[in-house]
């Protein structure tokens, strides 16, 4: 897909930038974009995916704070896998891409 097969945005945004922005403060975002966005489903996808992924690591890091010694030790590995995605995810959004993670890509384009 590219930049201009991408389609109208309602946000008055291109909707590369639209789906980069929903990265932007993770899952936070990705509900703002989600919520606002209708017309364009590659933002909406990129949204959802945003809140999918993002959710569920915010709510795995917490659970592996609650977790003693071992839980402890994952976190900066969890850490990492967060920045890591959040970087390649906005990268793919901004290029124009619909890139899809396993689980959450499947979830994100059953609900965009």
């Amino acid at each position: 897909m590219t930049k201009k097969d991408l389609g109208a945005s309602s946000t008055g945004m291109q909707p590369n930038v639209a789906a980069l922005l929903s990265y932007l403060v993770g899952f936070i975002t990705g509900i703002i974009f989600y919520v606002i966005e209708k017309e364009s489903k590659f933002v909406r996808f990129h949204a959802m995916q945003s809140i999918v992924t993002f959710g569920s690591l915010f709510v795995l890091g917490f659970v592996l704070t609650v977790i003693p010694i071992i839980g402890w030790m994952l976190l900066p590995v969890l850490s990492i896998v967060n920045i890591i995605l959040w970087i390649i995810l906005m990268i793919k959004a901004y290029q124009g891409e619909k890139f899809k993670l396993p689980i959450a890509g499947d979830i994100a384009e059953k609900n965009s």
